[in-house]
C-alpha cells in the first residue's frame, strides 16, 4: 500500500542519484521526473525493494509537471540549471521551470514543495556577516551570478506561492552537496550524502507552514553558516568535513577563513566568474 509518494524532480540528476537510495521507505514511491532516463537504483545496502515510478518530462512543461503531480504527498525540486550559463538557459530552466513545479503544485492540491535554491542565491554575501559563524539562512540576496539570479527567482517564487496560495515551501541554500567535501571550501560548505537525505526527510516530516529557508550544510566544525533554520523543522547533521580535513589540507595548503575570498565569501569563486560563463 502506497502511503507517500514523493515527486523528485531532476530525478536522473547527480543529487537525486545521491538522494534517491537514501529516501526508502515502506509505503513510500519516489515518482522520479527527467528529460533523461535515470540510471538503474543504486544498491540501498538493505533489502527494502525500491518503489520508483520514471516520468519523462521537463519542468518548462507545465501540462507535463500538473500530471506529474497527480496523486503526489510532496515535491523535491531538484531540476534545472546546476551551472553558469547564459541568461536565456539559466532563466528559462530555474526560473520558469520552478514557476511550472509551482504552479502545478497548486493545480494538483500539493502543499509541501521543497526547492533547490543555491549558495550563489547569497554568493556576495561574506563572513564579515557572520563573526560568530552563524550566517543566518534567510541573509539577504546577493547572487553571485546570473544562475545565482535565476535562485533568487526561485526563492521569490516560493515565498509567492506560500503566501498568496497557503503553500509550505522551504528553500534550501544548497552548499556543496558531494560525496565528499571537494576543495577547502568544502571544509566549511559540505553536504554529506547522508545529511542531504537527513535534510529532506525533515523538509518532508515536519508540521511547520508556510515559507522557510534553510542552509544545507553538514555539521561541519570550520562552518560559518546557520544551523538553526535546520534544526527548527528537525534537520540535526550529524557529519563533518573536518574527516577530510588532513588530506585538503596537505593537498591545497592550510586555508584562510577570514582573509581569502575564495573562503570568505558565499559563493566562494564563483564571484569572479564572468557572467554567462560555465564554471
Amino acid at each position: 500500500m502506497v502511503t507517500q509518494r514523493v515527486l523528485i524532480t531532476g530525478g536522473a540528476g547527480q543529487v537525486a542519484t545521491l538522494l534517491r537510495p537514501r529516501l526508502v521507505r515502506p509505503g513510500r514511491v519516489l515518482r522520479l521526473l527527467d528529460v533523461r532516463p535515470p540510471a538503474e537504483h543504486p544498491p540501498t545496502g538493505g533489502t527494502a525493494a525500491p518503489a520508483e515510478e520514471i516520468v519523462s518530462g521537463s519542468v518548462t512543461d507545465l501540462d507535463a509537471m500538473v500530471e506529474a503531480c497527480r496523486d503526489v504527498d510532496a515535491i523535491v525540486h531538484l531540476g534545472g540549471q546546476s551551472r553558469e550559463a547564459g541568461v536565456e538557459e539559466v532563466l528559462r530552466l530555474n526560473a520558469y521551470g520552478t514557476y511550472c513545479v509551482l504552479e502545478a503544485a497548486r493545480r494538483a492540491g500539493v502543499r509541501r514543495v521543497v526547492l533547490a535554491s543555491s549558495n550563489h542565491a547569497a554568493g556576495f554575501q561574506g563572513r564579515d556577516l557572520a563573526p560568530d559563524g552563524d550566517l543566518p539562512a534567510a541573509v539577504p540576496a546577493r547572487p553571485d551570478t546570473l544562475y545565482g539570479w535565476s535562485k533568487v527567482a526561485v526563492e521569490a517564487a516560493g515565498q509567492l506561492y506560500a503566501d498568496r496560495f497557503g503553500l509550505d515551501v522551504i528553500c534550501l541554500r544548497i552548499g556543496l552537496w558531494f560525496p565528499t567535501p571537494p576543495g577547502l571550501r568544502g571544509l566549511a560548505m559540505w553536504l554529506s550524502p547522508d545529511d542531504g537525505a537527513r535534510l529532506v526527510e525533515a523538509c518532508l516530516a515536519t508540521t511547520g507552514r508556510g515559507f522557510r529557508m534553510v542552509w544545507g550544510i553538514s555539521r561541519n566544525t570550520r562552518r560559518w553558516w546557520s544551523l538553526a533554520e535546520g534544526e527548527e523543522i528537525g534537520y540535526f547533521p550529524r557529519d563533518d568535513a573536518e574527516e577530510y580535513a588532513a588530506q585538503l589540507v596537505a593537498e591545497h595548503g592550510e586555508p584562510d577563513f577570514v582573509g581569502d575570498p575564495v573562503l570568505n565569501r558565499v559563493g566562494g569563486q564563483w564571484c569572479d566568474v564572468p557572467l554567462g560563463e560555465s564554471y
